[in-house]
């Protein structure tokens, strides 16, 4: 037998890097941008139904559980979206080393939560 082999693959115990972690996040945030999308062609369908419906929906995104919804799948578009142009940018060969990387994932994270804060106190 070969002794060098792994003896833990518990996922949960494997230290991932930063980078791994916002890569994670960014395909999740894509899987529930795909489920939010749902709620948002609802909301476009009562708005192009008739003026009745438009304002039922108004009425209806005054809600607070909305509001956090709507939030809710602004916040995950907009890191969605920051962290595709990190990608983007690893793609043409700008920031795909290892301290870059780190460097980049901080960039990612920081300035989604202050794009995310921004887009609460938009939404709020």
């Amino acid at each position: 037998m070969n002794s060098k082999r792994p003896v833990n693959l518990d996922i949960t115990t494997i230290k991932l890097p930063l980078p791994a972690y916002t890569s994670i996040l960014h395909r999740i945030s894509g899987i529930i941008l795909f489920v939010g999308l749902g709620f948002l062609l609802y909301g476009l369908e009562l708005s192009l139904t008739s003026e009745e419906a438009f304002g039922s929906l108004k009425s209806l995104l005054l809600s607070p559980l909305v509001k956090f919804i709507v939030w809710g799948i602004l916040s995950v578009l907009i890191y969605h979206f920051v962290a595709g142009v990190k990608h983007l940018l690893m793609d043409v060969d700008i920031g795909d080393g290892k301290e870059s990387g780190k460097f980049g994932a901080i960039v990612t994270l920081v300035l989604s939560v202050v794009l995310i804060i921004l887009a609460g106190v938009w939404v709020w």
